[in-house]
């Protein structure tokens, strides 16, 4: 048996551009490396969610990792999580963002945000000042993460069934009316809306008077990755959320900062999944969103270029690929062009590794990878590939772990005691 190394190229995947020649920055760039990896190994399209289907990081990456939507706790409990925050299943939890506004005749308008630098301090201020409020036997507590975000927790029995007031596209819509999804939500959405009212009492006359909500969620009791795969280790990322993600699935949570230089950002990630391997993990998973920061440019460019310059970086993934199963793959597409944060188009899924068989595919990007052995694949077919792949395979009707749920399998069959 085999460990498993994924590098998660977040926002990799792209669309066809008619500057780069009606190519992808994937097809469009030089990619030595990964040309060299297609040609010993498997590969395919992935589809986090489904086809046509444009999810956020956290759903893309909670399906890529075998778990089911109705055990998705909610982004917010991830950003507790992930700055060290405790959580409880009796609390409902959200993400609590001060922006600055304007009042019009339809509502409040959103206009940016506070300066990560300059705003720091006025931000945390005016956060500190609507830090405690009760409502309906609810209590709203913030806890403040930076640039006047906040963790929002909400006590007294709330619901998280609760959509969020955030517009997130703030050009199309105001500050938006809490709704309650199901209507056991009633009491905890209007509250939500008082709170939001006082909110903007006590902020009234400043530069950010808003304090958006969204991602509610609360904890739900899931199997680990041990007891849902039969393998465990470690999870590297720069983003908090991330990181809480990994914190609540019980892998170990490594802070991997991203600068300036990608390449040896990748190195560095790439060094961290041996010295993993080598103190004995069967699972590494290293983040890294500098093609997804890429695509948001809207310059097809520099989406190949920043692929240009990762691959550059993969001149020594052959050392890993010896002694592990490696997946090189990204969450979504995060395309250079048109103005559209993620889209539902298939990311590139390469595996290589002992045993791997080549399939034929010598160059990476969407169209070589269409003619791979692994076809079309959603999220959770993800790990049951990595496992085979790794001499793991679940026989079907058993469990890879002796725990109930594992691999979301019912319990078949009940131990004799």
């Amino acid at each position: 048996m085999y460990p498993i190394v994924v590098l998660l190229l977040d926002g990799l995947a792209d669309r066809g551009h008619e500057v780069l020649g009606g190519r992808t920055g994937n097809e469009a760039a030089a990619t030595p490396n990964l040309d060299a990896l297609a040609g010993r190994g498997s590969c395919g399209l992935l589809y986090s969610v489904g086809p046509g289907r444009a999810p956020s990081s956290e759903v893309a990456h909670w399906s890529l990792l075998g778990y089911r939507p109705d055990e998705f706790p909610g982004r917010a409990v991830f950003e507790a999580l992930g700055r060290g925050q405790e959580v409880s299943e009796e609390d409902v939890f959200a993400y609590a963002a001060l922006r600055p506004a304007e009042r019009r005749e339809d509502g409040w308008w959103l206009t940016g945000r506070p300066h990560p630098e300059r705003d720091t301090h006025e931000a945390q201020r005016l956060v500190e000042r609507c830090e405690r409020i009760e409502v309906d036997g609810l209590t709203f507590t913030l806890a403040h993460v930076w640039r006047g975000e906040a963790v929002l927790r909400i006590a007294g029995g709330a619901d998280d069934r609760v959509t969020d007031t955030d517009t997130f596209f703030r050009d199309r819509h105001p500050l938006l009316r809490p709704q309650p999804l199901v209507a056991e939500a009633e009491r905890t959405a209007r509250a939500c809306e008082a709170w939001t009212r006082e909110v903007l009492r006590r902020l009234e006359g400043e530069r950010f008077p808003v304090i958006t909500l969204k991602w509610f969620g609360r904890p739900r009791p899931i199997p680990s990755f041990l007891e849902r795969h039969g393998i465990t280790g470690a999870f590297a990322a720069e983003s908090a959320f991330l990181r809480g993600l990994a914190t609540a699935l019980q892998l170990d949570p490594i802070e991997a900062t991203e600068t300036d230089d990608p390449a040896a950002d990748l190195r560095g990630r790439l060094a961290l999944a041996g010295e993993r391997l080598d103190a004995g993990d069967t699972f590494v998973f290293c983040h890294q969103k500098a093609a997804d920061t890429a695509g948001h440019t809207k310059d097809p460019h520099v989406k190949q270029e920043t692929v240009e310059v990762l691959d550059a970086a993969l001149s020594d993934v052959g050392s890993l690929v010896t002694r592990a199963i490696v997946c090189i793959t990204g969450d979504h597409a995060t395309p250079a062009s048109p103005e559209v944060i993620h889209s539902g188009d298939p990311v590139p899924l390469l595996v290589a590794g002992p045993g791997v068989r080549a399939d034929g595919v010598e160059r990476f990007g969407e169209i070589d990878f269409a003619a791979g052995i692994l076809g079309q694949l959603r999220g959770p077919d993800l790990l049951p590939v990595l496992l085979n792949a790794a001499d793991r395979p679940l026989f079907l009707g058993s469990r890879p772990t002796a725990f109930a749920g594992a691999d979301g399998y019912p319990a078949l069959l009940e131990p004799l005691l």
